[in-house]
């Protein structure tokens, strides 16, 4: 009597036996991985803990200006020593964002501080006096400023690579807008970074 089924090991769409089922790709990105942004400075790497539960808007706006390649060149314009760099505008005036590219300003998400402070390695959005016009424009701290509590959306915190944070050039005066400025290489989110071969 013939086998006409044949042996596992010629049965289309079965793993030949000894060989493992390839593991199925997942469908989702890792929630960590999809919430960390990694900034390229000229120091060395900064990575970002992104904070969607205090901030959702402003971080899915970080992640998709990021996708897009919108802060990848863009200058730190006021960089202020003790209190914290800025940047995020392309043109480097202060006065710039993503605007022009379609996107409007966001309203404030404001943490109160028993859930969320301005301490060395916060990120927070930058805004004029109206409270909804955060755009594009963020700042990462050098030291705490109680001061801000409350006042700005905080949407991250770096996590490692502060030590480049710290030498971004700083600017002068009492805006400490930045003279031939450091600039922001590259940013990505670790869930896009190429899988390791």
């Amino acid at each position: 009597m013939s086998d006409e089924a044949g042996s596992p090991a010629q049965i289309p769409g079965e793993p030949p036996i000894g060989e493992a089922a390839a593991a199925p790709a997942a469908a989702t990105p890792d929630p960590a991985l999809e919430n960390t942004l990694i900034l390229e400075l000229k120091d060395g790497k900064v990575t970002i803990e992104l904070r969607p539960d205090l901030a959702p808007q402003h971080v899915e706006r970080i992640k998709t200006l990021v996708r897009a390649g919108f802060y990848d060149g863009t200058p730190f314009h006021r960089v202020i020593e003790g209190f914290m760099a800025q940047g995020g505008d392309p043109t480097g005036t202060g006065t710039g964002g993503a605007r022009d590219a379609g996107h409007a300003d966001l309203p404030a998400e404001f943490s109160p501080p028993a859930k969320a402070r301005f301490v060395r390695g916060t990120c927070g959005m930058a805004r004029t006096s109206n409270p909804d016009s955060a755009n594009s424009q963020f700042f990462i701290m050098f030291g705490p400023a109680p001061s801000l509590d409350g006042q700005y959306t905080i949407w991250g915190r770096v996590v490692s690579g502060m030590e480049a944070v710290d030498k971004i050039k700083r600017g002068s005066g009492g805006n400490g807008m930045v003279q031939g400025p450091d600039k922001l290489i590259k940013a990505s989110i670790a869930a896009d970074a190429p899988a390791a071969a």
